[in-house]
């Protein structure tokens, strides 16, 4: 067999201008913050120090609260159709400059360059066009007089699709008539913020888009904030369950999408029959994927986000082998420098083990084997969370069978991970409620008229 090695294709850094800091965007400039408080943000697969952000303090929040009140004054009596036109924008801005924004997703967050170019830029400026399609039609729908937006929604993303989630959030909450506080992770804020430079760019009136960067302290100051009328946040359980008892008791609108084991794609049910050979193939496949550099067009599987995701993994993959799964791991050579995790596969493992239940955010899979369909199903839905699945079988029939029994928000079939901004995502059980995507998403940012 020709073993073929692949010659660098590294996409350049000069198409991306990284200021050395960076400050809060409120009420439609960068401004000081209060607390003069940074710290640096580095790149995961050099730990190379790209920039500083802030970490927003109580009054950093409140200032960017009072601009959204502001701005939804005339966000809210903006017609749809001016609405639109805004959105409208901001999507040809991103797609004018979905490279720049790729580059700097991938030296932020560490994902492979051909994953941030084509899949999630794409998927962002989809979202922007499908949302503003729908600002001058939300009363042909629903009826005007029925609904209203909430106000002010803060907004609390997570690192591992962070324009995205920002699309997701932003885009149907300014395509409803609310005003935004966005919080992307500390880890990851680079592309929100040359976000804001877009919403400058595109003339979007002060204070609709606010976008203040911080810690896990920063995004309990906007939950509890008495001014916010909603909050939107993607990320743990552990985080949302105390969101969730923190707004017990007040008049604010929430949407959790939360953990989700088979999301991530890390649990792989198996028919006994087939395990043997499929094993075989799949660990064949794996010594292919090449790990590296996330600006080589030719990395498979980039730099884990932060050293403190790097021990988590590290730490479920011993407890993993410690339980008695077997372990097999490519023969790959990791970069020095940076947070490489090895491509890994575990077999012989029960439902049990943490190695199956609990989310991994790694290039870690775990298989499991069932004899018979109602056995799937059972191993599938043995667990607390409910995001997504995913089905393959031949027969048309076993997947709408398998489909109707999946305790799942969203289930693919004979693929895995598609998205589209018109149909909805979210989750059942621990992986939260609300969804966003499609007109169940833009219902996430109405409300009844009292």
């Amino acid at each position: 067999m020709v073993n073929w090695e692949y010659s660098e294709s590294v996409e350049s850094q000069e198409i991306v201008n990284i200021k050395d800091k960076y400050q809060n965007f409120i009420n439609g400039k960068f401004q000081q913050p209060n607390s003069k408080k940074y710290i640096n943000t580095i790149s995961p697969s050099t730990e190379e120090v790209l920039s500083k952000i802030v970490i927003s303090n109580e009054k950093d929040v409140d200032n960017a609260v009072q601009s959204a009140q502001l701005g939804f004054e005339k966000w809210s009596n903006t017609s749809p159709h001016e609405r639109s036109k805004h959105l409208f924008k901001l999507a040809r801005l991103i797609q004018e400059r979905s490279r720049e924004f790729a580059v700097l997703e991938s030296m932020d967050g560490g994902k492979p360059i051909k994953e941030s170019r084509d899949f999630d830029l794409p998927q962002v400026a989809a979202n922007f066009f499908y949302f503003a399609g729908w600002a001058d039609k939300i009363d042909l729908s629903w009826g005007a007089k029925s609904l209203k937006p909430h106000g002010v929604v803060g907004q609390i993303i997570p690192w591992n699709f962070p324009l995205l989630m920002l699309a997701w959030k932003v885009a149907p909450a300014l395509s409803t008539g609310n005003t935004v506080v966005l919080k992307p992770a500390e880890t990851t804020s680079l592309t929100a913020l040359l976000f804001a430079e877009l919403c400058e760019q595109a003339g979007l009136p002060d204070g609709v888009v606010n976008i203040i960067t911080g810690d896990g302290t920063t995004g309990s100051l906007i939950v509890n904030h008495k001014d916010i009328n909603k909050i939107a946040f993607t990320g743990s359980t552990q985080v949302g369950k105390l969101i969730q008892k923190s707004l017990a008791g007040r008049d604010v609108g929430l949407t959790l999408e939360l953990g989700g084991k088979a999301a991530n794609g890390s649990r792989l049910l198996l028919q006994e029959s087939i395990h043997d050979e499929f094993v075989a193939k799949l660990e064949k496949r794996m010594q292919t994927l090449r790990v590296g550099n996330p600006l080589d067009k030719n990395t498979d599987i980039g730099a884990i986000n932060s050293k403190e995701q790097l021990n988590k993994i590290e730490g479920l993959v011993n407890e993993g082998v410690s339980d008695g799964g077997k372990i097999f791991q490519t023969e790959c050579e990791l970069p020095g420098n940076g947070f490489w995790f090895k491509p890994t596969l575990f077999t012989d493992v029960q439902p049990s083990y943490s190695i199956a239940r609990e989310e991994i955010f790694g290039p870690v899979l775990t298989t499991l084997t069932f004899r018979t369909p109602q056995e799937a199903v059972e191993i599938a839905n043995n667990t607390e969370y409910g995001l997504s699945a995913g089905v393959w079988t031949e027969k048309g029939s076993k997947i709408l069978w398998t489909a109707d029994r999946l305790q799942a928000g969203v289930v693919w079939a004979n693929t895995f991970n598609k998205f589209d901004p018109s149909s909805p995502f979210g989750g059942y059980k621990e992986s939260g409620f609300g969804r966003e995507g499609g007109r169940q998403g833009l219902l996430s940012y109405l409300k009844a008229e009292s």
